[in-house]
């Protein structure tokens, strides 16, 4: 079996600062850029309206992005092969019967 791959000291760097925000803050920026869009296009200036309308694809992503980040809880700690907190699948087969 081939070893998991490791996050690099960038990444992790990243994820340290994307998990402090809430996730919740990236869809409300997403909202607010398409406030503020609809806002330039009703004041007739389309073209900044277009401009900030993409923006909003960028956060939704970046907000799912964190989001997968907190579940898989990559920003707690770096797993890898050796220290693999997930259960094997026989392992979880009998955790679930044991229930």
């Amino acid at each position: 079996m081939e070893p998991r791959p490791t996050e690099d000291q960038f990444t992790k760097t990243i994820e340290s600062y994307t998990a402090a925000v809430p996730s919740s803050a990236y869809l409300a920026v997403a909202i607010g850029a398409m406030g503020l869009s609809l806002a330039c296009q009703v004041a007739g200036r389309g073209k900044w309206g277009n401009f900030i309308a993409q923006w909003v694809p960028t956060w939704l992503i970046i907000g799912l992005y964190n989001k997968l980040v907190k579940l898989e809880g990559h920003d707690k700690s770096d797993r890898g092969r050796e220290n693999d907190s997930r259960l094997a699948p026989e392992d979880e087969a009998n955790a679930a019967r044991s229930i």
